[in-house]
C-alpha cells in the first residue's frame, strides 16, 4: 500500500512588482518639481503708465541684448490709472536688481532726431533694465522714457549754461568741425530758474579738444546775417538744422595748454556761431562808412579772411567813426605800428577797373602786416591802397601756355588760394604758337618754387559732371572775375631754380597733376563708370578713369585709368578691383553714398611678393575674400549647398554665434564641404555630440488630422540661408578641436530644439 506525501505549507503575500511603476513615476515627478523649484527665478512687479505693446508670456525683459526675464501677467492697478506687469526674473540676475534699478519700455520711435527701437518692429516691444546693486525690492516704477547717460561713462562730463533751451533735447549731438564727438545727457532749470543747465558728455577720444578757451554755441537752425550788400548764411549740418545740436571750437594755439580744466565750472552756451566768435580786438579809425556793415565786412590778407568788423561807434572826440575789428588770434604778432588797413571797393578810372570782386561780396578791408614799429591795437585807415614796392626783388619766371584765357596783367598768382605774386606781362612766342607770360613771385614766397612746381590756369569756373553729379570748381572769387594762375610744389626738397626758369602753364589743375602710371581695366559693362570715375583704397582716391571704350568684338568694356598714389602696391598681379555701387534690399542696404557721389572702383592692393602688372579684370561686386576671422574652424558635409551663402549666420538658439566662410566639393565630388567659424566666446557650445542643420527657407508640414505646421528660423535665414546647431543636455560629449567634421542635416529633429544644456561661455 502506497503512502501519500504530506503537502508543504507556505505563507501567502500581497506584494506585486507592478507597484514599482507608480513609485518610480512619483520619484521622477518629485525630482522634476524640485528641479523646477531650484531653477525658478523671482517674481517682481513693475508699474507702467500704459501697457501698449506689452503681452503676457511674450514680452521679454532685456539687458544688453540678453533676455533675463519675461512678463507673466498684466493687470490694471486698483486706482485704474496704471498697468502692473508681473515679471519673472532669472535666478542668476535677481541678486543685482536693487530697488534703484531702472526699467523702461523700448518701442519704435520716429522723431526729427532719428529712429530708435527699430529692431522691435520684428521682435515686438521689450522691457529694458539697468540693474543697480543694493537692497533688493519686488516693486518698481518704470521710466516714461529711456534714462539719460550715466555719469560714470568714460569721457568728459561738462555743464553748459544757456539763456534758453531752443530745439535741443536729450541725445542731441555735439559737433567739432561737423564731426559728432558727444551728446546731451540731460537738462534742467538752474536753481534760480533764470538759466538752463545742459549736461553733456564728450566722448573719451575727443576730450583733449576742450580747454578753458573753448566756446560752445547752439548749432540748431540757420544763422542769417547781412544787409543790402549781401547775406551770410551759416549752418553746421543738416542733422543739427532739423533736430538741434551744439558745436564748439577751441583756438588752435591753445590746444597744447596744460592748465587743468575745472569740470565743475560751467561753460556759457552762445546763441549762434557769430555770437561765439572770439579773437583780438583792434580799433581802426575810419574816414567814411560807405559799404561797411557790422558783423559782415571782412578783413582780408592776400585773399584770406583774417578778421571781421564787429562794431562801429563814434570816436570819443566826435571827429569820425571807429571800427572795432575782431582779428584772428594768429595775427597777434603781426599787429605793429606800420601795419596798414584800407577799404577795397569798386572804382572806375582811365587806368581800368579795380575792386571788381566787391560787386558780389561787398566792400572789405584789406590789411598789409608789418613787423616794424611797436606792437599796437589802434590804427588809422588809409585813404587808398598803398603803392607797389618796386624795389622788391622777388622771383621772376616765364610761363608758356597754348592760350591766354582770361589772364591779364595784374592777375594774381595763388598758392593754396593765397596771393603770392602777380602777372607782369604776356606776349606771343617767336613761333606764334605759344603765349609767353611773365610773372613775379614775392620774395617771401620764392622758396616755394623749385624744379617740381606745377602751374595751371585758375581763371573762371571749371564745370565737370555726369549723371552721377555735377562738380563746380573755382579757385577764388578774384580769379573768377579777373583771372589768375595757381601753382603747387609736390616736392619742396627738389632742386631750386637758377636764373629765369620757364614752366609750362597747364589749362587745369587736373592736367597739371596728371602724373602716375596708366593701367588697363576690363569690365563686363560700363554701368555707372564714366570718364573721371575715381579709384579708391579704403575711401581715399588713388586714381581716376581717363577714358573708356568697347573692345573690338563689342563684348566687353576697356577703361584706361591713371594711378597717382601707391603705384607700386596697386600694380601687382594679385591686386583685386571691383565696382562699388548702391545696394538696396530687404535685408541689406549698402553703399548709399554712391547715390550722390556716383559709382566708383575699389581696389585691394596686392601682396609684396607679387609681380608687377598693369592690366586687370574688374569684378562686378565685392569679392569673397579669404576669411581671417579668429575662432573655432569647423567643417560640415552636406549632399548639396542649397541656398547657403558665404557670410550667412551660424546660430545657437537663434542667436548668431558664427558664420559660413567657404564652400568646396569633397575630393570624390559626392558631397559639399562647408567651412564655418564659431566666435571664440561661443566655441565651448560645440561638443562632439552636437547636431547641425540647415535653417534656410521655410519648412511646412501638413496632415489631414494634425493641421499645418510652419517652421522658420528668422527673416534673414528665410532670405539668405543659415545654419543652426544644438548640443544635448546629457551625453553632450567633449569639446571639439579645430577642423572637426560634422554632418549638416536637412532639418532639425523636434527633440534637438528642446536641448538646453548649461555650458559656461568664454569671457
Amino acid at each position: 500500500m502506497n503512502t501519500l506525501e504530506t503537502a508543504k505549507k507556505s505563507k501567502e503575500t500581497n506584494w506585486s512588482a507592478i507597484w514599482l511603476l507608480p513609485i518610480v513615476a512619483l520619484a521622477i515627478t518629485l525630482w522634476l518639481g524640485w528641479q523646477s523649484y531650484q531653477n525658478r527665478g523671482i517674481t517682481i512687479q513693475v508699474e507702467f503708465d500704459n501697457g501698449s505693446g506689452i503681452q503676457a508670456n511674450k514680452t521679454m525683459v532685456m539687458y544688453k541684448g540678453i533676455a533675463i526675464g519675461k512678463v507673466t501677467d498684466l493687470r490694471i492697478d486698483n486706482k485704474i490709472r496704471n498697468v502692473i506687469a508681473t515679471i519673472e526674473i532669472d535666478k542668476d540676475t535677481a541678486p543685482y536688481l536693487g530697488k534703484k534699478s531702472l526699467f523702461w519700455l523700448v518701442s519704435p520711435k520716429v522723431s526729427l532726431a532719428g529712429v530708435t527701437g527699430l529692431e522691435t518692429i520684428v521682435s515686438g516691444v521689450y522691457i529694458s533694465v539697468e540693474p543697480v546693486e543694493g537692497p533688493t525690492s519686488q516693486k518698481f516704477v518704470a521710466l516714461k522714457r529711456a534714462p539719460a547717460l550715466l555719469d560714470n561713462l568714460a569721457g568728459l562730463h561738462l555743464t553748459l549754461q544757456a539763456d534758453r533751451l531752443g530745439s535741443l533735447e536729450q541725445g542731441s549731438p555735439i559737433y567739432y568741425r561737423q564731426i559728432q564727438v558727444g551728446q546731451i545727457k540731460s537738462y534742467q532749470l538752474s536753481t534760480d530758474q533764470q538759466t538752463v543747465n545742459i549736461n553733456i558728455l564728450i566722448d573719451e577720444p575727443y576730450k583733449k579738444l576742450i580747454n578753458r578757451h573753448t566756446r560752445f554755441w547752439n548749432a540748431s537752425g540757420i544763422t542769417l546775417t547781412g544787409g543790402l550788400s549781401g547775406f551770410k548764411v551759416h549752418t553746421d549740418s543738416l542733422i543739427s538744422l532739423i533736430s538741434g545740436g551744439i558745436a564748439f571750437d577751441t583756438p588752435e594755439e591753445t590746444l597744447k595748454e596744460t592748465t587743468p580744466l575745472d569740470t565743475n565750472s560751467p561753460f556759457y552756451l552762445y546763441d549762434d556761431f557769430v555770437a561765439a566768435q572770439s579773437g583780438i580786438k583792434v580799433e581802426l579809425k575810419l574816414r567814411e562808412l560807405a559799404g561797411l556793415v557790422e558783423g559782415k565786412t571782412a578783413v582780408i590778407y592776400h585773399g584770406v579772411q583774417v578778421g571781421t568788423l564787429s562794431k562801429i561807434k563814434l570816436a570819443k572826440d566826435y571827429s569820425g567813426a571807429v571800427a572795432e575789428l575782431n582779428m584772428d588770434s594768429r595775427t597777434e604778432n603781426l599787429l605793429h605800428e606800420q601795419t596798414e588797413f584800407w577799404v577795397v571797393k569798386p572804382t572806375i578810372s582811365l587806368a581800368g577797373i579795380s575792386g571788381l570782386d566787391t560787386l558780389l561780396k561787398g566792400n572789405y578791408i584789406e590789411v598789409h602786416f608789418s613787423k616794424k614799429g611797436k606792437p599796437t591795437r589802434q590804427f588809422t585807415i588809409r585813404a587808398k591802397a598803398p603803392p607797389l614796392n618796386t624795389d622788391d626783388t622777388g622771383l621772376h619766371l616765364i610761363l608758356k601756355s597754348k592760350q591766354l584765357a582770361s589772364i591779364d596783367i595784374g592777375s594774381p598768382i595763388l598758392y593754396k588760394q593765397m596771393k603770392v605774386g602777380s602777372v607782369q606781362s604776356y606776349q606771343l612766342s617767336k613761333t606764334n604758337q605759344e603765349i609767353i607770360i611773365g610773372v613775379h613771385i614775392d620774395a617771401e614766397y620764392a622758396h616755394l618754387i623749385n624744379a617740381s612746381t606745377l602751374f595751371w590756369n585758375a581763371s573762371g569756373i571749371q564745370l565737370t559732371g555726369s549723371f552721377s553729379g555735377i562738380k563746380v570748381k573755382s579757385e577764388s572769387l578774384t580769379t573768377l572775375l579777373l583771372g589768375g594762375i595757381a601753382f603747387d610744389t609736390p616736392n619742396l626738397k627738389a632742386s631750386p631754380i637758377k636764373g629765369v626758369k620757364a614752366f609750362p602753364l597747364y589749362p587745369t589743375e587736373q592736367k597739371a597733376r596728371a602724373t602716375g602710371t596708366l593701367i588697363t581695366l576690363q569690365l563686363t559693362n560700363s554701368e555707372g563708370i564714366t570718364k573721371g570715375t575715381p579709384i579708391k583704397v579704403r575711401g581715399l582716391t588713388v586714381g581716376t578713369i581717363e577714358s573708356i571704350r568697347l573692345t573690338n568684338d563689342l563684348s566687353k568694356v576697356t577703361a584706361i585709368a591713371r594711378i597717382t598714389q601707391g603705384v607700386n602696391l596697386i600694380t601687382r598681379n594679385n591686386s583685386i578691383f571691383w565696382v562699388v555701387k548702391p545696394e538696396l534690399g530687404l535685408l541689406k542696404t549698402a553703399n548709399l553714398g554712391t547715390l550722390i557721389t556716383g559709382t566708383y572702383l575699389e581696389v585691394l592692393p596686392g601682396t609684396a611678393s607679387a609681380k608687377q602688372q598693369t592690366s586687370f579684370i574688374v569684378q562686378s561686386k565685392m569679392p569673397n575674400l579669404k576669411s581671417s576671422d579668429s575662432g573655432l574652424q569647423l567643417l560640415l558635409t552636406a549632399p548639396r549647398r542649397g541656398s547657403l551663402n558665404i557670410g550667412v549666420p551660424v546660430t545657437y538658439k537663434e542667436i548668431a554665434v558664427g558664420k559660413v566662410t567657404d564652400f568646396k566639393l569633397s575630393p570624390q565630388a559626392d558631397s559639399v564641404i562647408i567651412s564655418i567659424v564659431i566666435e571664440p566666446k561661443y566655441a565651448s557650445l560645440v561638443r562632439s555630440n552636437s547636431r547641425f542643420w540647415n535653417t534656410s527657407g521655410i519648412g511646412i508640414e501638413a496632415g489631414l488630422f494634425k493641421g499645418v505646421k510652419v517652421r522658420t528660423e528668422s527673416l534673414q535665414t528665410v532670405m539668405e540661408g543659415g545654419i543652426g546647431f544644438a548640443t544635448p543636455d546629457n551625453n553632450m560629449g567633449n569639446p571639439v578641436p579645430a577642423g572637426r567634421v560634422f554632418v549638416l542635416h536637412k532639418e532639425a529633429k523636434e527633440e534637438w530644439l528642446h536641448w538646453s544644456p548649461k555650458i559656461l561661455l568664454q569671457p
